[in-house]
């Protein structure tokens, strides 16, 4: 039976008056994607210069490599904005580009070598060198492919107003900032427990590329030439082919507390490891990573979400949440759909809305060692053989069926679908969940059986993702976006440009003493 940690909350807020406050919910998305040329090869090109510097432009920048675009929406209260600017900002970039397409999936194709996979590069000023040599260490600690596996974020925040209605209704004594940051926290330990419904309803990933694996051995079955699947895979990116930290099961982070969270990235920042320290800092004047610590820097600390906030005073990540509190959160679980022109489905930020209201109302007790176990393993099942028929996953160490405990949650979500339909006045919350809870009882209707269906259709994930690839390419060029969008866009390069020759031309001091004042 769903609990709630304040008792009356969930029917104060699902009267239509109160509920009003949940329209000023704001959103966003951050999307990659990859630069490829016309055989599906990582583009050897730098980052067009008509995108602007992707040091300072607000909206497309690069993530890890040079041929990794980074698409990032402005903050909106409006649900329909996110998706439509993520549209414009891809129908911009497809004009920009020259012989190239934007990849359609999460799982790049086809890689060679690690030297092939060129880091972005962000100029010669302080904070671009760290940025390079953050990557440079990423690239050392983990290889380069790893980082060329794309995926979406999905930011989300509550109003001030929604944050001040709920302390009164649940009458704590806490201040108002304490009282956010405990209940984000809360919102985040539901969404590890909870979390395997995204990639099992939205993954898209169940084959890979060969050549991603680069020679390391695997379970994966074999599909025609070059492709390597699981037959009810839901997201490779999610499983240990994709993102991996060798030495992050030692960071013992917890989500118990802003405080036990920032204490651990602080001390992983600052622990050294024998590993990284063999590899050495800098060689002949040349950095190789910032630190040989667990972490080079907290966003090196992968997680399914992460609390977040933007500093006003130029803190560290770390340090931004200890002195002002948790702003928002990031879910990290989409994968791109690659039947989507922008890689992202119209119902993925509804559902989104929609499950983590659910995470923040229901009671979230600390998470156990043991319980941390239960919730990796069902990941690791969802994410490997979520479509299998006879699935199990852990509860409270007992094995029970898949399908059940799903739809289980979709009837603990449902009053806060009502919920944001009263606060919209309209059923688009309720409707989204009825449409995706057929998903659980027709596992073909999941994105990733879709693509597996599709793969098996083209002959290999190259050929598949490589139609798709330039079947979107062809849609965006033919939107032309309006005067008044274009001009925005070709501002916004303008200004950046502008930025980035101004950061350059200002004097600075050693980058040794630029690093030394990070961590200082």
């Amino acid at each position: 039976m769903l609990k709630f940690t304040c008792c009356d909350a969930v029917s104060q807020f699902s009267r239509s008056a109160q509920a009003q406050v949940l329209q000023g919910i704001t959103r966003g998305f951050e999307k990659e994607c990859l630069r490829v040329d016309q055989q599906g090869k990582l583009a050897r090109t730098p980052h067009p210069r008509a995108l602007g510097s992707k040091l300072t432009h607000p909206w497309i920048t690069t993530d890890y490599a040079e041929a990794l675009l980074e698409f990032i929406t402005p903050p909106s209260q409006d649900p329909d904005f996110p998706l439509a600017f993520l549209r414009d900002i891809h129908r911009y970039t497809a004009r920009q580009l020259t012989d190239e397409v934007m990849w359609a999936s999460s799982m790049p194709c086809v890689l060679g070598s690690d030297t092939d996979i060129a880091l972005a590069n962000y100029g010669t000023s302080n904070a671009a060198r760290f940025k390079y040599v953050y990557r440079e260490g990423l690239g050392l600690r983990y290889g380069r492919q790893m980082q060329t596996i794309a995926g979406v974020h999905y930011n989300w925040s509550l109003p001030q107003e929604f944050w001040l209605a709920l302390q009164d209704c649940c009458t704590t004594g806490t201040a108002l900032k304490d009282f956010i940051s405990e209940r984000y926290f809360g919102l985040i330990r539901n969404f590890l427990r909870y979390g395997w419904l995204v990639p099992y309803l939205f993954g898209a990933s169940p084959a890979i590329c060969k050549s991603f694996l680069q020679g390391r051995r695997s379970d994966l079955q074999e599909m025609g030439a070059g492709t390597m699947y699981y037959p009810h895979a839901t997201s490779l990116r999610m499983s240990d082919l994709g993102y991996q930290n060798r030495a992050q099961a030692n960071l013992q982070v917890s989500f118990s507390s802003l405080a036990d969270y920032t204490e651990a990235l602080e001390r992983a920042i600052r622990t050294a490891d024998p590993f990284y320290q063999e590899l050495g800092i800098q060689e002949g004047g040349h950095w190789k990573q910032l630190n040989a610590n667990l972490l080079q820097i907290e966003n090196e600390f992968y997680a399914a979400m992460r609390p977040k906030r933007v500093s006003q005073n130029g803190y560290r990540p770390a340090k931004a949440l200890q002195t002002e509190g948790v702003e928002y959160v990031e879910m990290r679980l989409y994968d791109l759909n690659p039947m989507e022109t922008i890689g992202i489905a119209p119902e993925q930020g509804p559902f989104a809305d929609v499950l983590l209201l659910m995470c923040l109302f229901r009671d979230s007790p600390p998470i156990s060692a043991r319980e941390q176990a239960e919730n990796d393993e069902n990941k690791r099942r969802v994410v490997n053989r979520g479509r299998q028929c006879d699935l199990q996953l852990l509860v409270h160490n007992r094995e029970q069926a898949f399908q059940p405990l799903a739809h289980e949650l979709f009837d603990d979500m449902t009053p806060f679908a009502e919920m944001l339909d009263a606060a919209y006045g309209n059923q688009r919350y309720s409707q989204t969940l009825q449409s995706l809870r057929q998903r659980i009882d027709r596992p073909e209707l999941t994105p990733s059986a879709q693509v597996l269906e599709g793969v098996r259709q083209q002959g290999s994930f190259y050929a598949y993702a490589m139609a798709l690839s330039q079947q979107h390419m062809a849609t965006l060029l033919k939107e032309s976006p309006d005067a008044a969008t274009q001009l925005k866009f070709e501002q916004s390069v303008a200004v950046s440009l502008e930025q980035h020759q101004r950061i350059e031309a200002t004097p600075e001091g050693s980058f040794d003493d630029y690093v030394a004042a990070y961590y200082a």
